[in-house]
């Protein structure tokens, strides 16, 4: 990044190559759209090159690289609502299927249902989840991106998979009482 904030630009199409699946994965997390995530990883990219004065290199680069896609998907949905664009939670995804719900039983299924109860936590708590526990991230990283502390975090996390846990707990029940 350093090279590219030093003015050489092919270094992007590297970060690209390097970066481009794990920010897919974030916002494919957050809001299941591949169509919109191909354009929110463009728009970080847009980003990296427009403010690419401001990276100091003192922090990783990838705090610094998911605070603008925080960024990003944050402003995009704002500039929604802005616009009088209803943004609908598909019901569909959030609830289980009755049938769904019966076949939960091998370990791809139950992926599935953790996905599902993923999908069911606030944004902030997903978010936190996701950053952590499918990006990687330490909580330090997290706190920088997220302009707070580290025990503000881990306190963040842990209630926040205490109610993943209840989550997944509860529509395991709901699959063996039906």
């Amino acid at each position: 990044m350093m090279k590219v904030k030093n003015g050489d630009l092919d270094k992007l199409g590297l970060l690209f190559e390097r970066y481009n699946r794990p920010l897919f994965s974030f916002f494919y997390r957050m809001c299941k759209e591949a169509e919109l995530c191909e354009d929110l990883v463009q728009s970080v990219f847009e980003r990296i090159l427009k403010y690419r004065e401001t990276y100091t290199g003192d922090g990783k680069f990838t705090t610094w690289m998911f605070s603008i896609a925080r960024n990003a998907h944050i402003d995009h949905f704002r500039k929604q609502q802005r616009e009088g664009i209803s943004v609908e939670i598909d019901e569909e995804r959030m609830e289980v299927d009755q049938e769904e719900a019966k076949a939960v039983i091998n370990k791809k299924e139950k992926k599935e249902l953790l996905e599902i109860a993923l999908g069911r936590l606030d944004e902030d708590k997903r978010e936190i989840i996701v950053l952590s526990r499918f990006e990687g991230l330490k909580y330090k990283e997290i706190a920088d991106i997220l302009d707070t502390t580290e025990g503000a975090i881990k306190v963040k996390m842990f209630r926040a998979m205490k109610e993943l846990k209840d989550l997944v707990n509860t529509l395991n029940e709901e699959c063996s009482h039906e």
